[in-house]
């Protein structure tokens, strides 16, 4: 019988040595792709508006454009990774489980504030 939720790897839990995720939403997935997708031709544009020596604010909106892009593919990711991830890590009862993922999400928020 076939699972009526299917769900892909993708990078926090441990596999063979490697992080994946418990689960990701096949959807998500490919929203995801598809906007890295889009963020990747926005990154080519940039590198062709500094060639053609492009007037510097359109260069900086559209800097500003890559990343807030970036920011909405981290906030998509960081839902899968709270929905299934660290849900499935505190649901353990296991003391040490949860406060690793807690450590991680501290972590994680505060990376950029250094």
């Amino acid at each position: 019988m076939s699972d009526p939720s299917p769900t892909v790897p993708c990078g926090c839990g441990i596999s063979q040595g490697e992080r994946h995720a418990l689960a990701v939403d096949p959807d998500i997935k490919a929203s995801v792709l598809t906007r890295l997708r889009r963020i990747e031709g926005q990154v080519r544009g940039l590198q062709k508006m500094v060639e053609e020596e492009r007037y510097c604010t359109d260069v900086i909106t559209q800097v500003s454009s890559v990343q807030e892009a970036l920011r909405g593919v981290g906030r998509e990711l960081l839902r899968n990774h709270l929905k299934h991830c660290v849900s499935s890590a505190i649901r353990t009862n296991d003391p040490a489980a949860a406060a690793a993922v807690y450590d991680e999400l501290v972590d994680l928020m505060f990376r950029g504030a250094r």
